[in-house]
């Protein structure tokens, strides 16, 4: 992943002695990891699959197995020295595991100097298509968004009981290589189902490591932030641009009445907003590598043929 020369240089000379621990090392955390270890940091995450594991300790990763029903045998050498901690496990109807396990052992640890939760828009519900931003109040109207909500409130009781340096990210459609739509219309999936009126943001996991990155250098405990792109449209506009450019027949436009799809997918579509993003911008400066779902996507496919050019290079 390469990022701006301005988000990415001034880590250089900061990064001694910084520790990164990872509550789930999933998509997001690996590409902020990725950068962070090339500026000479430490990383450590967990994950619930033992193969990932190897994998992880193979990549010079300190690796741990953590579930909400195996904690980290021993979490004050887990915690040792660690300065960050990038929060990004999906929740349970009682909240977060990470938070119920070990929340007070990471304040015991006592070298905490930035956490970040990464959450989702969902928790703001359904505004009919309005536009919302960070101070709109929550009120999801989805399983998954109240157990993001339920979460937050979670760590928010942490810092303010306890002065633990929490930032939220509330993030909208994560894509990148490997993870788009390009991949949808590749597997043979992807439908064009039209809700008419009914729009989403994304995010692409290169502006949330920008964003990240920002914060970590310019930490504001308590901050909340959306993470999303300027341009909220509908789902069945990003499979026909992604098909586009795969050179390939976009799949019929499905009415959304007609469409048999199910619960979790039902539930994307019940929810209808345009996120504003004002204050990442204005307050961490980042400008945003992919605005669009345009520029997202072609970076995407610029990315994947670099890649197989690599591959296939004598």
């Amino acid at each position: 992943m390469t990022l701006p020369t301005d988000i990415s240089r001034p880590f250089a000379a900061a990064a001694r002695e910084k520790k990164l621990f990872c509550f789930g090392y999933g998509y997001t955390a690996a590409a902020l990891a990725s950068v962070l270890r090339g500026e000479g940091w430490h990383i450590a995450g967990t994950t619930t699959d033992p193969d990932k594991r190897a994998q992880m300790a193979a990549d010079g990763i300190t690796a741990e197995l953590f579930e909400p029903t195996h904690h980290l045998p021993d979490p004050f050498g887990s915690f040792r020295g660690v300065t960050h901690v990038l929060l990004s496990i999906p929740p349970t109807r009682s909240g977060d595991p990470a938070f119920e396990a070990h929340a007070h052992d990471l304040l015991e640890c006592g070298t905490i100097e930035w956490a970040g939760y990464l959450s989702t828009t969902g928790v703001y519900g359904n505004h009919d298509g309005g536009w919302i931003d960070e101070d709109t109040p929550i009120a999801p109207t989805s399983q998954r968004g109240s157990q993001r909500a339920r979460a937050e409130e979670q760590w928010q009781s942490l810092a303010l009981n306890e002065d633990f340096p929490l930032h939220i990210f509330r993030l909208s459609g994560i894509y990148g290589p490997g993870r788009s739509a390009l991949d949808t219309v590749r597997s043979g999936t992807a439908r064009r189902i039209d809700k008419p009126g009914h729009v989403f943001n994304r995010i692409h996991v290169d502006d949330i490591v920008q964003t990240l990155l920002a914060s970590i250098r310019q930490p504001n405990p308590g901050a909340v932030y959306n993470l999303a792109d300027d341009y909220p449209s509908s789902s069945h506009e990003v499979i026909a641009f992604a098909c586009n450019l795969l050179g390939l027949c976009p799949p019929p436009i499905i009415p959304y009445e007609q469409a048999d799809v199910a619960p979790m997918v039902r539930s994307f579509y019940s929810d209808n907003k345009r996120v504003k993003n004002d204050r990442l911008k204005r307050e961490l400066g980042v400008t945003l590598r992919y605005p669009d779902y345009r520029a997202g996507l072609q970076a995407c496919m610029d990315a994947e043929d670099e890649a197989e050019a690599l591959l296939s290079a004598p």
